[in-house]
């Protein structure tokens, strides 16, 4: 496959859309419950955790376009590229302002690069989306998001992984999560997910090659930001997340990180073998 851009997906790059969606006081109190907080805590006009704006304003193709992975078919919202598995890789994020519970906010959606190129596991296609959040004139946030695209598995075989890499010994913290079923289920719910590899555990192992089904990354660093901010003192303002290792549900994970210096921090995730699955590098003001 060749590492140069086809025109058509050089004609996406730089497109933008625009879309509107309240913070709504319902949805609040299901995400709250998902994450296991008490929802009646959360009131209209409540000031919401900064990092809590990724769970909010999902895509909403209609069940006509999704395709056979349960994603929007290509073209529908992201860029026709020709391969068939996608996943997210890493997010770089600036929060200005946190949302609060009522407010209208408008979501701009761009590509912002589309990178064909050989990896260690194969030919892969990064594509990059910028979304930038707006309450009225008031920017609240920015993030880069990269998903990666990679070749299907050919049958018999396994998807591919890199070689494990150790995590820390020494955190400052650390806490255990289990990763149930329903959890997942429920943030699926929430972010109107319907990725298969999720929750349907033949197609993750006959079609895309795992053992079992696929823990969803965006849970993942929700659980690891939460813990991040519940053992740093000061507001979070900025954070790189990258994850490196898939991990499945029904797994035992910890959560874990350094002491805040200088108002960085830094944290990550590991499975029950050590094995660092993901990370975050994150600024507190």
């Amino acid at each position: 496959m060749s590492e140069t851009l086809s025109p058509e997906l050089q004609s996406w790059v730089g497109r933008r859309r625009v879309t509107e969606e309240d913070v709504g006081l319902g949805a609040t109190r299901r995400i709250a419950s998902m994450l296991d907080l008490d929802p009646g805590h959360f009131r209209m006009g409540d000031a919401l955790p900064g990092h809590w704006f990724s769970m909010y304003f999902a895509e909403t193709g209609r069940q006509s376009d999704l395709g056979p992975d349960g994603h929007p078919n290509p073209g529908v919202f992201l860029p026709p590229i020709g391969l068939p598995r996608r996943m997210g890789a890493g997010r770089r994020v600036t929060i200005h302002a946190p949302l609060r519970i009522g407010d209208m906010v408008e979501k701009t959606v761009e590509v912002a690069a589309i990178l064909p190129k050989q990896a260690r596991t194969g030919f892969i296609t990064v594509l990059t989306m910028r979304h930038t959040l707006r309450r009225g004139a008031e920017l609240l946030a920015v993030e880069e998001f990269d998903a990666v695209y990679r070749e299907a598995v050919k049958p018999g075989e396994k998807s591919a992984v890199n070689a494990p890499v150790m995590a820390p010994t020494d955190p400052a913290w650390r806490v255990e999560k289990h990763l149930a079923s329903t959890l997942l289920f429920r943030y699926s719910a929430v972010t109107w997910n319907a990725h298969r590899i999720h929750y349907d555990a033949d197609y993750a192992r006959d079609e895309e090659g795992y053992p079992a089904t696929v823990q969803n990354g965006g849970l993942t660093m929700q659980l690891l930001l939460d813990a991040l901010v519940a053992h740093t003192p000061g507001t979070l303002r900025e954070f790189t997340a990258r994850l490196t290792r898939p991990i499945h549900v029904g797994e035992t994970i910890t959560l874990a990180g350094h002491p805040a210096q200088q108002g960085k921090a830094a944290a990550w995730v590991q499975n029950a073998q050590g094995a660092l699955c993901g990370q975050v590098e994150a600024v507190f003001g």
